[in-house]
């Protein structure tokens, strides 16, 4: 395996982790199947493409809890997003890796305050036992 593969994997496996649409699972799945690299490689970069993409997110998060310093949102989905944080803090994050759902999260956690080491801690550990999970799911290759 050359490094082009891991850099699409890592690439791939940070866009699926902002708010922008993507699914990593396929390029690890393929990479996985292909036998080039082993899979403690494959999960320690697809691991921190979408752990640094998560953090992305809270990040952004955080700068506009500087631009809109309310504690409110109007639309009620975002609202019971942000008492979801505010309940159970940077926990929650763990959660991160639920598609539709880990993005505002993390989002939601940035703008609620969660501080940066806490939300690095929850949002990697969530997204790494994901990754996980599914290389242990997939069949080894030949």
């Amino acid at each position: 395996m050359d490094s082009v593969e891991l850099w699409a994997l890592f690439s791939s496996s940070f866009l699926a982790s902002t708010l922008l649409p993507g699914g990593s699972e396929v390029a690890l799945a393929y990479l996985s199947q292909t036998g080039g690299a082993a899979p403690e490689l494959l999960w320690a970069t697809a691991t921190l493409g979408n752990t640094l993409g998560g953090l992305t997110s809270w990040g952004l998060g955080w700068w506009l809890s500087l631009r809109r310093p309310q504690r409110t949102w109007e639309n009620p989905r975002q609202e019971k997003a942000l008492q979801q944080i505010r309940r159970y803090g940077g926990p929650a994050l763990l959660f991160s890796w639920v598609p539709l759902v880990g993005d505002p999260l993390c989002l939601a956690a940035g703008w609620t305050g969660i501080r940066f080491f806490p939300a690095l801690f929850y949002i990697g550990l969530g997204k790494g036992l994901r990754y996980a999970l599914l290389l242990y799911m997939l069949p080894i290759a030949v």
